[in-house]
């Protein structure tokens, strides 16, 4: 969908019927309050809090929606000693996975299976046998902490390649020629919206309701808040 009929569609949601009340709105805030919806509906729907209660990969339709934003980035990895850790892309959401391959001066390189621990049970997951990193069961756990993930190996093996699959950021819509009163710059190009045509239309109804709040309209705030999640 072109950014032109985000534009006119939003406008088209805040307007009464045959009136032009809400014309004045500036470009720079429409794009503004389209690209917070883009943010918000994504949350919404990876955590479940969406009217159905459907988290990521619950349902083909969730699956369907975000595997836009799916994506691999192989990170390097630092060795620490007793871990491995790589820095969190500037563009990360929400954690997905991590692909480990694991190397011992004995054996060959293996994929290793990784769990997404707490970094509060650290020390009780290093002490335990059967959850502390393992070469032998090619097993191992991961923990987030200060924008990096840190692949635990107890020293015992070295971490070849470290590769997370994660929920990025959605792409930000930008209109040649708006000017951003942040920056003071006007876009030199279009980038238009990435998810399809019937999300966009879910994200205009929140974009819509995004601004009716800001001008406390209160009848447009409430029809787009309860479109976008009715069709959800």
């Amino acid at each position: 969908m072109l950014n032109s009929t985000i534009t006119y569609k939003i406008k088209e949601r805040l307007n009464k019927l045959d009136s032009n009340d809400y014309d004045n709105i500036e470009c720079w805030q429409i794009v503004e309050a389209f690209n917070k919806a883009q943010v918000e509906w994504a949350r919404r729907q990876l955590h479940g809090i969406n009217q159905v209660r459907e988290g990521d990969e619950q349902s083909t339709r969730r699956k369907d929606d975000l595997q836009v934003l799916l994506t691999t980035e192989t990170l390097s990895a630092v060795n620490k000693e007793y871990y491995f850790t790589g820095v969190l892309p500037e563009d990360y959401l929400q954690w997905k996975r991590v692909d480990v391959f694991a190397q011992k001066d004995c054996c060959e390189k293996r994929r290793m299976t990784v769990y997404l621990a707490e970094e509060g049970n650290l020390n009780l997951l290093l002490r335990d046998k059967a959850k502390q990193p393992n070469f032998e069961w090619a097993e191992t756990f991961a923990t987030l902490k200060g924008n990096k993930v840190n692949v635990y190996t107890d020293g015992v093996f070295n971490v070849q390649i470290l590769d997370l699959i994660y929920y990025r950021q959605p792409v930000k819509i930008q209109v040649q020629g708006c000017v951003d009163p942040y920056t003071n710059t006007a876009s030199a190009v279009n980038v238009q919206c990435e998810f399809k045509d019937d999300i966009i239309e879910l994200l205009i109804d929140e974009a819509a309701s995004i601004i009716a709040g800001d001008i406390e309209s209160g009848n447009q705030f409430s029809r787009g808040s309860e479109g976008a999640e009715r069709n959800n």
